[in-house]
């Protein structure tokens, strides 16, 4: 199962178009955010992708009564998601205690970081490109946790 991964999205709506037509062109079967996308009109589009979307709430989502009200899958973080016969760990900020999960997957920083062994770790970067100028996603097989970062 090939998953997109997104993080920091902070309103870039150009930004946010591309990843989505990206998952899309690469035939991704969900999506999963975590956190900061900062308001409903950026959740509206990230929601129009056709597959699945699960999200965390990241430090900087300030509308979280508006992004609940889309009916947008978003909880606190940590979360828990399976998917692909993994266990998921989706966090906004990496998380300490990821003993229980197969991938764990977060943001905060801005920066890509990929880690392999148990678990796998993974900060896409930021798709909204606000702090260091590079808009970056990730693409995730979740079958043989191989990561592809795609710049936009």
């Amino acid at each position: 199962m090939k998953i997109g991964v997104m993080s920091d999205s902070h309103d870039n709506m150009p930004m946010i178009r591309k990843a989505i037509r990206l998952f899309t062109d690469e035939g991704v079967e969900a999506v999963l955010h975590a956190g900061d996308f900062v308001a409903p009109f950026a959740v509206k589009e990230i929601m129009k992708f056709q597959g699945r979307v699960k999200a965390v709430f990241g430090n900087n989502d300030g509308e979280k009564e508006g992004i609940l009200k889309l009916g947008f899958d978003v909880s606190g973080p940590p979360r828990t998601v399976e998917m692909g016969g993994r266990r998921v760990l989706l966090c906004h900020v990496r998380p300490e205690d990821t003993e229980s999960a197969d991938v764990a997957i977060f943001g905060h920083t801005h920066a890509v970081e990929i880690e392999e062994g148990a678990p796998l770790a993974l900060n896409p970067g930021e798709c909204g490109g606000w702090l260091t100028g590079k808009c970056t996603v990730a693409l995730l097989d979740l079958e043989s946790l191989k990561v592809e970062i795609k710049e936009l």
